[in-house]
């Protein structure tokens, strides 16, 4: 008997079918059936299906005589499943990688004494033109992911979209309940309300396991068709059942709601009904509001099923115009306040600048974070005079450290402070609409050492470039004085990449110096709070984003396979890229294996350098934190199986592959065994690593903040930091003519 149960129902998705059922079938969980109903699709869908089932005995195909519907070709696939759990997968949707697995395993989690009788997952809308969007209630699934419950123990997992491929269902438990599908539009509502309804024990998985296909002209249910009518008779069907079951009669306001909700959207999409029908439509949904309004207020918002059509497009129109009024008005705001601070301003752009203010930035007013935060701190230490600023986001002040004076974008006081101050610290460019006054000095930090073109060398990669305004990006550069550097790479790319009048520092990178200076009881106090054993060894994995996939993310590695293979007494810690902290990429899994205490997710961590302490070991692909944790002479090894891709969208400056800081994996076969069997940590990975420090960690010494407070802001004379020699490499002539 198999685990899973896919039952697939199939009508003119040739398209897209072959892509759904090599989701399902190429999953690293196998213990599963498909049962792909063709619904008389009229297109090639049928010939797929066959083909599918010739080679992969976990297929079996039923071919419907005549097109019955969604619904009820699910309700065909039924009586052939064996499966423990059913789970109705649409056929233009695709699983993600390691999606039962995952579902598979927080079920063996929960089943104690018995299995749940629904699992809720997390799916990810992925739209035709490569975005992809994550379910805006996910929070909803992280709340409930301890344990099993009911709806009226956690009544929020009813807000979740009610459909039913987002769930898996134990089959003796549908049976049991006599559950169906009805015909017509919507026959998701009357399956799902009382299936969640009648479940005694519920779990959730906080991850994406469901691309959510949506399609360019959009899916069923936004055709224009009288068939939307269907949802008045789909909750009937809910309220039927509903009253068959006294026990459940406390839900009836509550779904009372929901229908009034479902039928006023239906009825305020402007491409759903034609116009002809809709007061037929208000009409039938008023009927049906008062037949079973329960006692009590009507909600404001469906006030309007009380009344009549006529007074319903009243309300619409009048909130129509509203909007026009109040879009209106903002506009004029708009304009007046831009006078305002045009004029403040213009007002103390003339007056004299302070000696002693200093504004500081970091990763577009993240905190207090990065080179901007370490010369911060030895400012305060050598320079107490000169007052520091931060500018940071709204969001980020409950997290400042203690003691941090701060101003937020674009207020009143950032005003005031950007324009009186006299020393301005980023590592990225300041907004546009900062004016670089006489006599200010602005020093751009970087964000490390450079693989991936930057600047203008982005003229020639169109994709990579894809939001970047290079010419905008150069004006605002223009406002630098200097460039702080860590190697002479990295002053030659930026005096390339960045055409500008600044002058280069060779200073090293500030926030290095707690790198340069490690002691053991630094990783030490790391590890111990993030929970880490003290005897284990940690391994840092930190991938970076990817320019030629739309969104950034792909997963690379199967990270619940790399933590088992890297074995007992090994820590595998995950950082993402922070552009993709806030996007779906955690929920394809890594908030789940860091639940399960599988991995350590460690991509809120504010501070890297923390990670980069307590790691014993660094995996990356091409993130510039190579660079920097070459620093503390540890094992680093490059993950390249996309390298080509890599290099072709974003172009990159020399070829890690070639010229690595230690061993590099082309393959996830290669990277396991790298760690299996030791070579991670050999000599041959050790002298890799001495030619990459001594080229890239060339001018960190330490005392970087310290070598940029005294020049910059205490005008002391400060000799260059003692760089040891680079290697000499042979150019590809002398190789080919020796």
């Amino acid at each position: 008997m198999p685990r899973f149960s896919v039952i697939v129902p199939v009508f003119k998705v040739q398209g897209f079918l072959r892509e759904c059922l090599d989701s399902v079938l190429a999953q690293s969980f196998t213990d599963i059936e498909v049962i792909a109903v063709n619904d008389c699709s009229p297109d090639g869908c049928g010939a797929i299906l066959d083909e599918y089932a010739a080679r992969d005995p976990r297929v079996r195909v039923l071919h419907l005589p005549e097109n019955v519907g969604l619904g009820r070709a699910r309700n065909a696939g039924m009586p052939y499943a064996t499966g423990d759990f059913l789970f109705f997968l649409d056929s233009d949707d695709t699983l993600t990688p390691g999606a039962l697995r995952a579902m598979a395993d927080r079920l063996a989690e929960s089943a104690d004494p018995d299995d749940p009788d629904v699992l809720v997952f997390d799916y990810a809308r992925t739209y035709w033109w490569g975005g992809t969007r994550r379910n805006v209630l996910a929070r909803v699934l992280a709340e409930g992911s301890a344990g099993t419950f009911t709806v009226a123990e956690h009544p929020e997992i009813l807000e979740l979209l009610m459909v039913v491929w987002n769930k898996v269902y134990r089959r003796d438990f549908v049976q049991r309940h006599g559950f169906a599908f009805p015909p017509g539009y919507y026959e998701d509502t009357p399956w799902t309300f009382p299936v969640m309804l009648s479940a005694e024990r519920i779990a959730t998985l906080d991850r994406i396991c469901l691309n959510y296909r949506q399609r360019r002209q959009g899916n069923i249910l936004s055709t224009t068709s009288r068939k939307h009518f269907d949802i008045h008779e789909q909750y009937e069907r809910v309220f039927a059942f509903v009253d068959s079951r006294p026990e459940l009669a406390s839900w009836r306001p509550y779904l009372h709601r929901k229908m009034g909700e479902h039928c006023l959207d239906i009825l305020s999409k402007p491409d759903r009904l034609p116009a002809c029908d809709k007061a037929e439509f208000f009409r039938l949904t008023a009927a049906l509001f008062r037949k079973h309004r329960p006692q009590g207020p009507v909600p404001r918002e469906l006030r309007v099923l009380t009344g009549g059509y006529a007074g319903y497009r009243s309300l619409r129109q009048a909130a129509r115009v509203a909007k026009g009024l109040g879009q209106r008005r903002q506009q004029v705001r708009k304009a007046a306040t831009g006078r305002i601070k045009r004029s403040w301003s213009s007002l103390h752009e003339h007056r004299a600048l302070d000696p002693n203010l200093a504004v500081y930035s970091a990763f577009s007013h993240r905190g207090v974070l990065g080179d901007p935060a370490a010369v911060h701190a030895k400012a305060r230490e050598l320079a107490p005079h000169i007052r520091g600023v931060w500018v940071v986001r709204e969001e980020q002040v409950p997290l400042l450290p203690p003691g941090i004076e701060y101003v937020t974008p674009d207020s009143a006081r950032y005003r005031q402070v950007t324009a009186r101050a006299t020393y301005f610290v980023n590592n990225v460019n300041w907004p546009g609409s900062l004016v670089k006054r006489p006599g200010s000095v602005h020093i751009h930090t970087h964000q490390g050492t450079p693989l991936k073109y930057m600047g203008t060398d982005l003229l020639d990669k169109p994709g990579a470039r894809h939001g970047f305004d290079v010419p905008q990006m150069l004006r605002r550069a223009d406002r630098w004085d200097y460039s702080l550097v860590a190697n002479r790479h990295s002053e030659l790319v930026w005096d390339r990449a960045y055409p500008c009048h600044f002058t280069s520092l060779r200073t090293g990178s500030p926030r290095n110096d707690v790198l340069v200076r490690a002691t053991a009881e630094d990783g030490a106090a790391v590890r111990a709070r993030l929970a880490i054993p003290a005897d284990h060894r940690v391994v840092l994995y930190a991938p970076t984003r990817r320019d030629y996939i739309r969104g950034g993310h792909i997963d690379r590695v199967d990270l619940a396979r790399f933590a088992d293979d890297l074995g007992e007494g090994t820590t595998l810690v995950v950082r993402l890229h922070p552009s993709l902290a806030d996007g779906p990429a955690r929920g394809l899994g890594l908030a789940d294996l860091h639940r399960r205490g599988v991995v350590v997710d460690a991509t809120d961590e504010p501070r890297v350098e923390d990670l980069m302490l307590a790691a014993d070991a660094l995996v990356t692909d091409y993130s510039a934190l190579m660079f920097d944790y070459a620093n503390l002479d540890r094992p680093i090894i490059v993950h390249a199986d996309d390298w080509g891709a890599y290099a072709a969208s974003r172009g990159a400056y020399f070829d890690i592959t070639a010229e690595a800081p230690g061993h590099v994996s082309h393959s996830y076969r290669e990277l396991a065994w790298l760690f299996a069997s030791g070579a991670w940590q050999d000599a041959e990975s050790a002298r890799q690593r001495a030619g990459f420090r001594a080229r890239f960690c060339q001018f960190d010494d330490g005392k970087a903040a310290e070598r940029v407070v005294r020049r910059l802001m205490l005008g002391e004379q400060v000799a260059e930091p003692v760089s040891v020699p680079a290697p000499v490499r042979a150019t590809h002539d002398q190789l080919t003519s020796s």
